[in-house]
């Protein structure tokens, strides 16, 4: 078992900064995710734990070891690809027990190893077959498999479900989550969709342009996001944003849209009293806007009257896509809902659930 540190880690690619003075903390045993959009450097600072690629400046250590020059062979962790890489030629059995073989692993222990990690993933019916037999579903397992008998200190995944289908994804995210519950091992898992993130890990890191943008427990990073990239990438759908003006006064204060004109609760104030007069960006999650019929009660609901563009059921909720004057904003509502395309409705924003950016450094204001 072992924790992971990230000391001020920078990689360049000639001029290219691929990822730019990372420093975390991973602790002994978490699941922790780096998520974010392609080419954000997330597959490049597992790379660089895992000695597939030298760092430009810093400093990695597994435990208390630095491992900025120690062999990937040596640094005692497992890695599964995106791609499942099986001999094509070797049975499941052989296709797991190949690393331990190069280590000369006592044939007993190889055994041993496998057939309890076959065990763990329930493929034990399997290990006679060759690859070419196995659904994707199945080698994904076998690839987690030969991962597991190595019995690492940390477990780094790159993608590892992104060639599944949807029905196999969500069952196998819950699979990898039980797995790191059972192994109790450190799992660093790097994927580019916000609901594996969210769904897995014990903390998430949000990446952007190889730059750390937050890290924290999927929770705290969804209800106090700390700027406007990671608002806008954790939630599904995503956060609305509106450009507006904040006028009244500390007392009786508002977020002019133009088209609309809110009003802030008085806990939510303070804040913005230095931003009176001027410009914010104001964001509302979807989940967040109502239908006033089936509006929750007790909250601090604020009226905005527009039009229905485009409605979507999704069975258990309707996805609204709403007009404010040229502006588009999506509301998750009761699927029991009246609202129909052409109409003009009001619906009700959740401002207890309100967040406020500045608009030119884009960070949390509320």
């Amino acid at each position: 078992m072992a924790s992971v540190t990230y000391d001020h880690v920078t990689k360049r690619f000639g001029d290219v900064i691929a990822v730019n003075d990372l420093t975390i903390n991973i602790e002994d045993k978490e699941f922790l995710v780096f998520v974010g959009p392609s080419g954000c450097g997330k597959t490049t600072s597992l790379r660089l734990l895992a000695g597939l690629e030298e760092i430009t400046e810093g400093n990695i250590y597994i435990g208390d070891r630095l491992v900025n020059d120690v062999a990937p062979k040596d640094r005692n962790i497992a890695m599964v690809f995106q791609s499942y890489a099986l001999y094509p030629h070797m049975s499941v059995y052989d296709n797991m027990a190949f690393g331990l073989k190069l280590r000369k692993t006592p044939r007993a222990e190889i055994d041993r190893r496998v057939k309890e990690a076959a065990a763990i993933l329930g493929i034990e019916e399997l290990l006679d077959r060759k690859p070419k037999q196995l659904s994707g579903g199945q080698r994904q397992r076998v690839a987690l498999g030969r991962a597991i008998v190595r019995e690492p200190s940390v477990f780094l995944m790159d993608e590892p479900l992104s060639n599944l289908d949807a029905k196999l994804r969500v069952a196998t995210r819950a699979e990898l989550s039980k797995l790191h519950q059972r192994l109790e091992t450190t799992f660093i898992y790097v994927t580019h969709d916000q609901m594996e993130a969210m769904t897995m890990g014990t903390r998430i890191c949000v990446m952007r342009d190889g730059i750390l943008q937050q890290v924290d427990t999927p929770q705290v990073l969804y209800t106090s996001p700390s700027n406007i990239f990671v608002a806008g990438f954790i939630g599904s759908p995503a956060m609305n944003f509106f450009d507006v003006t904040v006028v009244g006064s500390r007392e009786e204060m508002y977020l002019d849209g133009g088209t609309f004109k809110v009003a802030v609760p008085a806990n939510k104030a303070e804040p913005l009293a230095g931003y009176l007069g001027q410009q914010v960006v104001f964001g509302i999650r979807p989940e967040d806007i109502h239908d006033p019929e089936f509006a929750a009660p007790g909250i601090t609901a604020a009226p905005v009257k527009c039009r229905v563009d485009v409605t979507e059921l999704m069975g258990n909720e309707v996805f609204l896509y709403l007009l404010t004057g040229n502006k588009t904003f999506i509301a998750r509502v009761d699927p029991r809902t009246s609202a129909r395309v052409g109409q003009d409705v009001e619906v009700l924003f959740n401002m207890d659930n309100m967040h406020v950016f500045d608009r030119d450094t884009e960070a949390a204001i509320v």
